[in-house]
């Protein structure tokens, strides 16, 4: 298992001004591809009710959803609403939690490449998904449950800035995904999750 290195991801903020966001992009894929080893889970779409919860000594993993879940929420025919988790890879290191019915466009325009992306997220581009967590019922359901998420996420007490300021960019990334996923234990606690599914792109696991 491979941690992310703090070089690898300010090495993606020495591209070159001229370079299309696009690009910019695919160099963040390729190097988070080289730095995470691939899970082999013959069911990467679990139910968030069996997801247990995270050892916080384990490294962040890439889990092999990854494709599949970029062509399911690109897919037309299936354009259900999901709440959705990004984490920057440029300083400042930081997560973002949304809510959409086509995750695919709404992270190329939290990157820049198409308008209409977050005012928040206008910082630390290039973003990656981490997770997206898919079966809401409608739109409401959806934002119901990221706003839950949002609150008990600043709720949690977390370690203070300036003692993430002098980690490395792997491991402040680790601690935000965790805490991230902390909150998220709470929310299944609190309403019924038992319908969704969740899949993780880079998992505290």
């Amino acid at each position: 298992m491979l941690l992310l290195q703090g070089p690898e991801i300010r090495g993606l903020a020495a591209l070159s001004a001229a370079e299309k966001p696009s690009e910019a992009v695919t160099m963040t894929r390729k190097t988070l591809s080289g730095a995470f080893r691939t899970v082999k889970n013959p069911n990467p779409r679990s139910k968030i009710a069996s997801n247990p919860s995270a050892s916080s000594q384990s490294p962040v993993r890439l889990s092999a959803s990854s494709a599949s879940t970029s062509r399911r929420v690109s897919d037309p025919r299936s354009r259900t609403w999901s709440v959705y988790l990004i984490l920057s890879t440029n300083d400042p290191i930081k997560t973002y939690v949304g809510v959409t019915t086509d995750f695919t466009r709404r992270l190329k325009q939290h990157n820049g490449e198409l308008k209409g992306g977050a005012k928040a997220s206008s910082a630390g581009r290039p973003w990656v998904c981490a997770c997206v967590i898919h079966g809401f019922k409608d739109q409401s359901e959806a934002c119901s449950f990221e706003t839950k998420w949002k609150s008990l996420s600043k709720k949690l007490p977390r370690k203070r800035a300036t003692d993430d300021a002098a980690k490395p960019e792997d491991a402040r990334s680790l601690l935000l995904l965790r805490h991230r996923e902390a909150a998220l234990d709470q929310v299944k606690g609190e309403i019924d999750c038992s319908h969704l599914e969740i899949d993780w792109q880079l998992s505290p696991l």
